[in-house]
């Protein structure tokens, strides 16, 4: 049977770079969609995870450069390997600070490319469980009330009862009482564990959602 590895966007604005690498890959295992220019793949693409953008430079109307910076804009970030039949070296070091996983020149080895592909799916494999366990938080942390949301931050800081009582402004033993609802609704049993769960995630966008 064969092995689904992960999906590739593959965007190349020559036919027959799309035709062998889309051929190429499918054999390999891995799913592929393809598209001759970067506005075809904004207007049709699909939120899949694991998932790769395999993308050329340079093409008419909008570059690999411009396609990577309008999906920031978008906050889309997939994993970018470029594949290049020619580039500067101003526009490797933009792709790079753009994010890009890995530039390929023109020709480049099957092995190389499908290395490059396998790290960039490992990253959005990486993002994607990063994605459900802050929506697991922000969902978690929107169940708590106003006071204690603010002494859930101080937890995840690690505190103690002494200390979130004096930051806070309460006894501890009502602190001690906050942090045992905080525990229940969580389904922890210490603040290791509620700081585990922080672990790695901006804890600032939890503040501003209402």
């Amino acid at each position: 049977m064969e092995q689904r590895l992960g999906h590739i966007f593959l965007v190349d604005d020559n036919p027959d770079i799309r035709f062998y690498l889309s051929d190429t890959l499918t054999m390999l295992g891995y799913t592929v969609d393809t598209f001759d220019n970067a506005q075809a793949y904004l207007d049709r693409a699909l939120d899949i995870s694991p998932a790769v953008l395999l993308l050329d430079m340079r093409m008419p109307s909008l570059s690999g450069l411009d396609l990577q910076a309008r999906l920031e804009t978008l906050n889309r970030r997939p994993p970018v390997v470029y594949i290049s039949g020619e580039s500067d070296k101003n526009e490797i070091i933009e792709a790079f600070r753009l994010g890009a996983v890995d530039f390929l020149l023109k020709p480049f080895k099957r092995d190389k490319l499908c290395a490059s592909i396998d790290k960039a799916l490992a990253l959005d494999r990486q993002r994607h469980i990063e994605r459900v366990k802050a929506n697991e938080l922000r969902r978690l942390f929107e169940s708590l009330s106003k006071r204690e949301q603010e002494i859930f931050m101080l937890i995840a800081e690690g505190k103690t009862n002494t200390d979130i009582a004096q930051i806070a402004g309460i006894q501890p033993n009502t602190a001690k009482k906050h942090r045992a609802t905080i525990y229940q609704k969580f389904q922890v049993n210490s603040s290791a564990q509620v700081m585990g769960m922080c672990r790695q995630i901006d804890l600032s966008q939890l503040l501003t959602n209402d």
